[in-house]
């Protein structure tokens, strides 16, 4: 699990990334300056680490055995700016949590 652990992470942190830049600069410039540039190339990376990211989110919440509430916390992550750097560090100590659990549940 801990392989998925840093996959999350990982992916999380390039989603959070990327939804700042969509939502702080490509946006702006788009619709303040008339200029689709960044937006045409910012925008479907996001989208594409959003859905790598989706698939990595429900491979640590399946091995994690949570309940649903936290995939939807996970999922929504990537959709709010600023979120996914909180979320990403609440998930990762408690799926830490839970394989440290798991390991002594299994010895």
């Amino acid at each position: 699990m801990e392989a998925a652990i840093t996959r999350y992470r990982v992916l999380a942190t390039l989603v959070g990334i990327m939804l700042l830049l969509l939502c702080f600069v490509a946006v702006p410039l788009r619709y303040i300056w008339d200029n689709p540039g960044p937006s045409g190339i910012i925008s479907p990376i996001h989208g594409f680490l959003y859905m790598v990211y989706l698939a990595i989110s429900f491979d640590l919440y399946s091995k994690a055995g949570w309940p649903l509430k936290k995939m939807a916390v996970m999922v929504s992550a990537g959709l709010i700016p600023f979120l996914a750097f909180f979320i990403e560090r609440k998930i990762v100590a408690e799926a830490r949590e839970t394989l440290a659990t798991q390991g002594v549940a299994k010895a």
